[in-house]
């Protein structure tokens, strides 16, 4: 009995010891999505204030998998040009857009504002976006296109959407005007515009196939062909979208 007491005490001692030692580990390997990555723990946490750092200051805060890695579920893709960048400030210039969601999930703000002024970040979010901000009711529209779209999929290979562009005010009135003599049902006919910006109809054009394709479909328009006794001429206002689904 002597001998068993004796050895209680030293066996969680030891056990601790272990549970503490793998804690604080300079060592640190990783399962981000199913890729797997060797890096130190200074590395993890070379920005006191970011999402990753916190993920290793105290007790970690992830599950590990089956051999004991820490698991972060992200896409594992990305995150070596996430390690790079910890590793030896070195700013992706691949996959910019995935990297940077990445950076924003992982709340690095050096690296954030360094992507944010490449050309692509740059381009999307102060161009594209604040141009498409001043578009009303842009994304709505956009989703109200895949659904017309897809209600008249059945048994199609392609299917239309008709679309109505107009830049001013004065358009707008104009676009009214000639949708009251189009033969086609109105409801189904998806009216963007007018917008006080510098890009042309051609510009919003060009977005709304970017941001549907973006979704996923096979897209492409051309003007709208006027029918008989039409008042404007077609394509002044209107355009048709195809989507092609096979």
């Amino acid at each position: 009995m002597s001998i068993s007491s004796e050895h209680k005490p030293l066996g969680k001692q030891v056990t601790g010891s272990l549970h503490t030692v793998s804690k604080l580990s300079p060592i640190v390997e990783l399962n981000v999505g199913g890729e797997m990555y060797t890096t130190t723990l200074s590395t993890l946490k070379k920005h006191p204030g970011s999402k990753l750092a916190e993920m290793f200051t105290g007790q970690p805060k992830l599950r590990t998998d089956s051999e004991g890695r820490f698991f972060i579920d992200r896409p594992g893709t990305y995150f070596k040009y996430i390690l790079e960048y910890l590793r030896s400030n070195q700013v992706p210039t691949q996959c910019i857009q995935d990297v940077y969601k990445e950076a924003l999930f992982y709340d690095i703000e050096p690296l954030i504002k360094q992507l944010e002024d490449s050309p692509q970040i740059f381009g999307e979010l102060v161009a594209r976006r604040q141009f498409l901000a001043r578009v009303p009711n842009y994304s709505e529209n956009i989703e109200l296109m895949i659904r017309i779209a897809r209600a008249e999929a059945v048994a199609s290979r392609q299917s239309s959407v008709i679309v109505c562009v107009v830049r001013t005010e004065e358009d707008a009135a104009r676009c009214q005007d000639a949708l009251n003599s189009l033969d086609t049902d109105k409801k189904s006919v998806v009216k963007f515009g007018p917008w006080k910006a510098v890009p042309s109809i051609s510009d919003l054009l060009d977005c709304i196939q970017m941001d549907v394709e973006a979704k996923g479909y096979k897209i492409s328009f051309q003007p709208h062909v006027a029918e008989k006794g039409f008042r404007f001429k077609s394509h002044d206002f209107f355009y048709k979208f195809l989507f092609t689904w096979w």
